[in-house]
């Protein structure tokens, strides 16, 4: 499913196509072929139970929610629309997302659940945001980060910036490395598919900085440190 998506030869499509299997796999119901060992592990009970992702959810939400009207981009949204409050919102929805079925899956129930707010779903990745300049007044980008280096986030924060309104603002979440259990996590990730960056939670203020932006708050979680960033 992943062939779908339109990497034009960049340097990152290899992995940008890993993490596109890896949620497809996922999306799609199938198994998992993991190791005894990896099996073994308290984190993959979580991860099967489903508690794990609720222990690493970024809820974005705490730290700026969407308000009526706005128009919000939300990049690596999985099923998000479906699962989170838009109708309470009443702000419009944009999907972009590597995963073939999951965007597929949200382009066939998104507008199910709500035609005025649903907005459809793209499939391409971060890096290539194709809308208007000054289009959005918030963007989203939750569990993405951490599949990627520094300089493909760099190029990411150049396009969100151009597609965001002045005013706007730029949700994001970033692995912390030093918190216990991001290295177990990391190890599951690889074994699903898709190798995790454990990028120095130092690096992200300077490169937020580069980028002629700042970061006005942060939220923490067991895994993730959530910001909030404005140009």
């Amino acid at each position: 499913m992943a062939a779908g998506l339109n990497l034009d030869g960049s340097p990152w499509s290899a992995h940008i196509r890993q993490v596109a299997l890896r949620y497809d796999q996922e999306f799609s119901g199938k198994a998992f072929e993991l190791p005894p060992e990896v099996e073994a592990m308290p984190i993959y009970s979580d991860w099967i139970s489903g508690v794990l992702a609720q222990r690493i959810a970024s809820n974005f939400w705490d730290l700026a929610k969407p308000k009526k009207r706005q128009k919000c981009l939300d990049i690596g949204c999985g099923v998000g629309f479906l699962v989170y409050p838009w109708r309470e919102w009443d702000a419009s929805f944009y999907g972009h997302e590597v995963s073939a079925i999951a965007q597929q899956g949200l382009t066939s129930r998104g507008p199910q659940l709500n035609s005025k707010l649903f907005k459809g779903c793209r499939l391409a990745p971060a890096h290539r945001l194709e809308y208007e300049e000054n289009f959005f007044d918030l963007v989203i980008s939750t569990g993405v980060s951490c599949y990627y280096g520094p300089d493909y986030w760099e190029t990411v924060m150049a396009q969100v910036r151009r597609v965001l309104k002045p005013e706007g603002l730029f949700l994001f979440d970033v692995i912390n490395p030093d918190l216990p259990l991001a290295e177990n996590w990391a190890i599951l990730e690889t074994y699903l598919g898709a190798e995790v960056n454990l990028t120095p939670i130092d690096t992200w203020k300077p490169l937020v900085k580069a980028s002629g932006a700042r970061i006005v708050s942060h939220r923490e979680n067991e895994l993730f440190r959530l910001l909030k960033v404005k140009w």
